[in-house]
This record gives C-alpha cells, sequence and structure tokens, in this order.
C-alpha cells in the first residue's frame, strides 16, 4: 500500500530497429526488441539511461537496435496507398495552390474515369476548391500543374507515422534515408 508503481505507457516503450547496414527498418515493442536482443538475432545501438528489470536480472533498455543479419528488403513490393500517407508524402499541401490550410482531400491526377489507377504515382493532396476546379480532367485542361511529380513515398516515412513523436536519438539515423517535402523539392 505505501509504495507506488509507475508504468511508462506503450506507447512510449518503441524501439527503432535498424539492418545490418544501419538502414531503418520498422519500429517495434520494447519487448519485441529485447527478444531479438536476447536471442542474438539483434544488437543495442544505443540504449535509454534507465534498466530494464526483470525479477532475477537486469538488462540494457534498448532504445536502438540493429540486426546481426542484412535482411534482404524487397523494393518492389509497394505499401498499400492509404489517406494518411498519402498527405503525409504530400506534407499536408494541397500540391495544386501549396496551402495548407483547409479540407485536404484526394485527387487523381489522371481521373479514374480516364483510366487512371488508384497507385501512388496518381493519386495526389488538394485542398477542397482545386479539386472542385480540375474535376474531372486533366490538370492541364484547367491550366493547373502539379508543384512535384507523384510517387511512392521513402519507407521511412511509414516509421515517422507509426510514431507520434520520433526521438531525438532516432534522427541520426532516419535523416540520411529521408526524402525532401514537396514544399522544400518546389523552393
Amino acid at each position: 500500500m505505501g509504495r507506488t508503481v509507475r508504468y511508462i505507457p506503450a506507447k512510449v516503450q518503441q524501439v527503432l530497429v535498424l539492418n545490418a547496414s544501419y538502414e531503418p527498418l520498422n519500429v517495434c515493442s520494447l519487448r519485441r526488441a529485447h527478444v531479438l536482443v536476447f536471442k542474438g538475432k539483434a544488437e543495442v545501438v544505443e540504449e535509454l539511461d534507465r534498466p530494464l528489470r526483470s525479477a532475477t536480472d537486469t538488462f540494457q533498455w534498448p532504445h536502438v537496435i540493429r540486426l546481426v543479419h542484412y535482411v534482404r528488403v524487397p523494393r518492389m513490393v509497394q505499401r498499400k496507398i492509404s489517406r494518411r500517407a498519402l498527405f503525409a508524402r504530400d506534407n499536408w499541401r494541397c500540391v495544386y495552390c501549396g496551402t495548407a490550410t483547409g479540407r485536404l482531400t484526394l485527387d487523381h491526377v489522371i481521373p479514374r474515369s480516364k483510366g487512371g489507377d488508384s497507385t501512388w504515382e496518381n493519386v495526389v493532396t488538394s485542398c477542397a476548391p482545386c479539386n472542385l476546379r480540375k474535376g474531372n480532367r486533366l490538370p492541364h485542361e484547367v491550366h493547373m500543374e502539379l508543384s512535384a511529380s507523384p510517387r511512392p513515398p521513402a519507407p521511412v516515412l511509414f516509421i515517422r507515422l507509426a510514431t507520434p513523436k520520433i526521438p531525438q536519438r532516432w534522427e541520426q539515423y532516419l535523416a540520411p534515408y529521408a526524402t525532401p517535402t514537396r514544399a522544400a523539392a518546389a523552393a
């Protein structure tokens, strides 16, 4: 009754997983990271200052781990398209006018009625007025231009989406693999 036990919320207990080449792969739970390290499949690259305790032992609290053996990541397999990932890829801005205010929607550059697919290369973020103006036409038909050509996002984007707040110590591992945002590309 006298001692208060405090638990760290599960969302804070995320660990960055790097390939053997230090390429960011994904984010996993603290438990999964500890199991990978304990089985010798990964090593701790960065740890937090607090210990991870069990009933009988004390371990490092992993913050970033690196797989011991290289895992080949198939680049041909594209992730499924999602609204959240699309908005993040386009930096939460309309690709036609650049506004970040107002209601954002998705727009097919080549409308589906004209044979356009729902792929990363054909779907962009658009504000409601630009989407209404473009309608069922191609951008050049209504004198609109894309700020950048749409393309599949970098894998690091999905790590950023999976983690509400990226810890400062992860940035050195994520930054080399990030793609420039559309705003930076347009400038």
